[in-house]
């Protein structure tokens, strides 16, 4: 189809516009899923929870994403990217909002899993719409700039969370968070739909519907004989690199602060060198990855992740009285969350068009809802937990090599 957005060899303004708005509903998707962390003490103070309950919510709210990720993902693909995006931002704006209304354990448990289920949702929704608008040799790139929104959502998250939360309180910071639902007036009236996704749906229209052997059980098409394979190594993938991810993240405030004293001021700055870090990471994975392959550059990226790590927790001893090695060590622990800068645009080029957002979300959102079980294995008093999860990560670096190499792949040349 001439004319196509991803066959422009200059960007336009439409791409601007799919970049900026799928970045920024990244941002507050991550916000949103975070920021209960920074509030989680505050919050069991008011409602009664005690520590186990507090934690629960976390990873209820992590469970949930798997079922927006499937929800959303099927959405996409039948009703259009740009719909579908806004339905998720307005699911997650919303439950973070009503959560500063919660009253008990149990109104607290229904607000985040909405928030969940609209976070579930957001991730793959963009990165479908980038892959299938972005010049291909250069996906990696925009996908990366894109997952860039990751670390701006973990920052502002602990700027919020950690300097603004105290003064305003939790209930107002949730009500605040409900801003966000304002991204979806302008996506409606600014965003361009994907064309790849259009042309896909006229062919099938044209055709009766014959096309779509997706519409009604995406899950039999993701384990088709020629999916199933790389369906199941894609879960595998994302679900080792996650656990490294959340088994670290969930309990570093906690780590910081009782096991070793880190006051809260000192604790931000320390979680914003990580984030300085991710900015660095997620940006220069998309340009290698679009040099050398995904595959290698998924690799390195995750080995560095696992020996920043391994310094930061291990070797605290010789790193946490020495601010520039501690600052060092965390800056390198961050670089190497550039891992999920390779989601978005690798899985994009495994799944076919009419199922693809379902896939990449499935697949995403299903190892993100394992993860409920990692806020409950962190224990900021063992670090030997962290451990755990830097092995994670060395398994992800050799388990992508079950994979297929698909840097610059053609995503419309093999359909179903």
């Amino acid at each position: 189809m001439p004319g196509r957005l991803s066959d422009s060899v200059q960007l336009t303004p439409s791409h601007r516009t799919i970049l900026l708005l799928a970045w920024a509903g990244w941002v507050f998707d991550f916000y949103d899923l975070l920021v209960y962390s920074w509030l989680v003490g505050d919050v069991s103070r008011a409602l009664g929870l005690t520590p186990d309950e507090g934690r629960l919510v976390m990873a209820i709210s992590l469970g949930a994403t798997a079922v927006g990720g499937a929800i959303f993902g099927w959405l996409a693909d039948r009703y259009g990217r740009k719909a579908a995006l806004s339905w998720t931002i307005l699911a997650y704006s919303t439950g973070a909002a009503l959560c500063g209304l919660s009253f008990s354990l149990e109104s607290l448990i229904v607000f985040r899993c909405l928030t969940g289920i609209g976070v579930g949702g957001e991730w793959a929704v963009g990165h479908a719409l980038i892959a299938e608008t972005f010049p291909r040799r250069r996906r990696g790139h925009f996908g990366a700039l894109m997952q860039t929104g990751a670390p701006v959502g973990v920052g502002l998250a602990a700027i919020v969370g950690g300097l603004v939360a105290p003064a305003i309180g939790w209930r107002a910071t949730f009500l605040a968070s409900g801003v966000s639902a304002v991204l979806v007036a302008v996506i409606r009236r600014k965003m361009p739909e994907s064309d790849i996704w259009l042309e896909r749906r006229r062919l099938d229209m044209a055709a009766g519907g014959s096309l779509s052997v997706a519409r009604g059980r995406p899950f039999f098409r993701l384990f088709a004989p020629d999916l199933r394979r790389v369906t199941a190594s894609a879960f595998a993938l994302t679900l080792f690199n996650m656990s490294a991810y959340w088994i670290a993240f969930s309990w570093m405030p906690g780590f910081l602060e009782r096991r070793h004293g880190v006051d809260l001021n000192r604790s931000v700055a320390l979680m914003l060198t990580i984030v300085i870090g991710e900015l660095v990471g997620y940006g220069f994975f998309g340009l290698i990855s679009d040099r050398i392959g995904r595959k290698p550059a998924f690799t390195l990226f995750a080995t560095v992740f696992a020996l920043g790590l391994g310094v930061v927790t291990l070797a605290w001893d010789a790193v946490g009285s020495e601010p520039l090695l501690l600052h060092a060590a965390l800056a390198v622990t961050g670089i190497g969350t550039g891992t999920w800068s390779s989601f978005g645009p690798f899985f994009s080029e495994l799944f076919p068009t009419g199922i693809r957002t379902f896939g990449v979300s499935t697949v995403y959102n299903l190892a993100r809802g394992v993860q409920f079980a990692a806020p409950l294995l962190a224990d900021a008093e063992r670090p030997g937990t962290i451990a755990i999860g830097a092995g994670f990560s060395l398994l992800a670096a050799g388990f992508v090599w079950t994979l297929p190499e698909t840097r610059g792949r053609d995503i419309t040349a093999a359909e179903e």
